[in-house]
């Protein structure tokens, strides 16, 4: 009972974490009535946040190992209790740059579910987990849409401290059934950070969460003050639109998390940078509120669709570092919500408009959609390379002039030469001599009528001994039909030729 409730409680826990998370930039058309927020500020308020909530997430996965979910959360929401009173009494900016700094904790709690949960679950399933659990983005729609709702009648000083209860319901909840015999893992920081920083791999999943999680933070914190700046709309109903963005991006995380356990994760993420491409195009040309409303909403499925399934793809390049990943990657998506809303503001302050910026995004999200191709075919390549170098066969690969260009583990274990001894030779180095000249030239008629040729070849291996094996070479071509290689792919059956004597 304890491991089953685990999933649905630190989905919680994340609604919660994210429910204070987004606390200032949800209050923030009550709060400027009371304080003065300089223009040139109000992004910087907003966004500040997201810092703290994005840093935090790699030391509170890795602890996450080392002490459990359920003494992490329970710490991260004892310390929230302090700037959620701290900015319930703020008179400031300077207070509330102060206070929203280390509100980020709530969103930095994302890293510890998705580094305990898939503990308890199989492979298979892990998409879909951190999907669900990825689904707590929940908590900044609830915020967006009920905090104004709630502030239009108690005003936003004791709408922040009602979510000190919150906090505390929490609090006793994880108390309670929190699992306190999660396995844990002791692997010493460094040492997990040194085993992935050079892996290619990581930073472009990093890239690709920046994108998909960084916008989903940035139009959540700058949707309501912009609805209602750019398009006049009332306060709450810049929260209600606000509120469905994040609906939906979220309701689209363990779709795209369940999806990426059923089909290719690479190709659902080509999917996700075209609609990320096109959507920000139609952004840039400042539309009506209906298409900009369409426009918005392409995003949020995108962004929901690209949060699940790079979770997915975490544990398949990182088994044993997915903890620290997770921290990685989720770190740099937090971050991605930081940078756009302040690029925005300098932007509309040069030239009057958003154009550029969103413009940008697309550019951004084109590049990444190359990129994950690129993933995608070089990931191919890598397995026809595993397969031939570790295949049981000797295979041997040679130019159109008959010159050796690759050969394979298995082929220096039957010849008996290495690599850097025929890289450059021409076969007939393993000739035995017990063939005829016209058995060659019927071979390589063979070739180039059918394109191959099969059968049984003496040949020598390097301490002079012949040996018969079954050869099968094929002519590769392009696609004109030139013949750009050929491939020969042997096996030894000497001995399965004695044994039938």
């Amino acid at each position: 009972m304890n491991k089953t409730i685990q999933l649905p409680l630190q989905t919680l826990n994340l609604v919660a974490g994210f429910m204070v998370w987004v606390l200032i930039s949800s209050l923030l058309p009550f709060i400027k009535e009371d304080i003065a927020i300089p223009a040139s500020q109000l992004a910087m308020v907003t966004a500040i946040p997201v810092v703290l909530g994005s840093l935090l997430r790699i030391p509170l996965g890795y602890l996450a190992n080392l002490y459990g979910a359920r003494i992490i959360f329970m710490f991260s929401f004892v310390l929230l209790l302090f700037p959620v009173y701290f900015l319930s009494e703020a008179d400031s900016v300077t207070d509330l740059l102060i206070g929203g700094l280390f509100l980020g904790i709530g969103g930095a709690v994302f890293s510890v579910g998705v580094t305990s949960l898939p503990k308890y679950y199989g492979k298979e399933k892990h998409g879909f987990v951190n999907g669900v659990y990825g689904a707590g983005n929940l908590g900044t729609a609830i915020t967006a849409f009920s905090a104004p709702v709630v502030a239009t009648q108690l005003g936003w000083s004791l709408t922040m401290k009602l979510y000190l209860a919150l906090l505390g319901a929490f609090i006793l909840l994880n108390f309670v059934f929190g699992d306190k015999t999660e396995r844990k893992v002791a692997t010493p920081l460094m040492e997990q950070i040194k085993g992935v920083y050079k892996n290619e791999r990581m930073w472009l999943f990093c890239l690709f969460y920046f994108i998909t999680f960084g916008s989903f933070v940035a139009f959540t914190i700058y949707l309501p003050n912009f609805l209602v700046a750019n398009f006049g709309l009332e306060k709450v109903d810049a929260g209600l639109r606000t509120a469905g963005f994040i609906v939906v991006a979220t309701a689209m995380r363990p779709v795209g998390g369940w999806l990426a356990d059923r089909f290719n994760s690479l190709v659902l993420l080509m999917g996700v940078f075209f609609g990320f491409t096109v959507s920000a195009i139609l952004l840039s040309f400042a539309p009506s509120i209906q298409l900009y409303t369409v426009g918005c909403l392409t995003i949020a499925f995108c962004a929901g669709m690209g949060n699940g399934v790079i979770f997915k793809l975490v544990p398949m390049y990182f088994q044993k570092q997915a903890g620290i990943v997770n921290g990685i990657v989720s770190a740099m998506g937090g971050l991605g919500g930081f940078f756009p809303p302040l690029l925005l503001a300098v932007i509309y302050n040069i030239t009057g408009h958003y154009a550029i910026g969103f413009m940008a995004l697309s550019q951004v999200a084109l590049a990444s959609l190359v990129l994950v191709i690129w993933v995608y075919y070089h990931d191919k390549l890598s397995l026809s390379n595993q397969i031939i170098k570790n295949t049981g066969e000797g295979i041997m690969v040679t130019d159109t002039s008959q010159k050796i260009i690759s050969v394979n583990k298995a082929f220096t274990k039957l010849t008996g030469y290495e690599q850097e001894e025929v890289i450059g030779k021409n076969p007939n180095l393993l000739k035995s001599g017990l063939q005829s000249k016209d058995f060659y030239d019927q071979m390589w008629k063979s070739i180039e009528k059918n394109g191959f040729w099969q059968g049984e070849i003496w040949n020598r291996r390097k301490d002079g001994k012949n040996y018969l094996e079954w050869l099968t070479i094929t002519a590769i071509k392009d696609d004109s039909g030139e013949v750009q290689l050929y491939a020969g792919m042997f096996s030894d059956i000497t001995d399965q030729r004695a044994e039938s004597v």
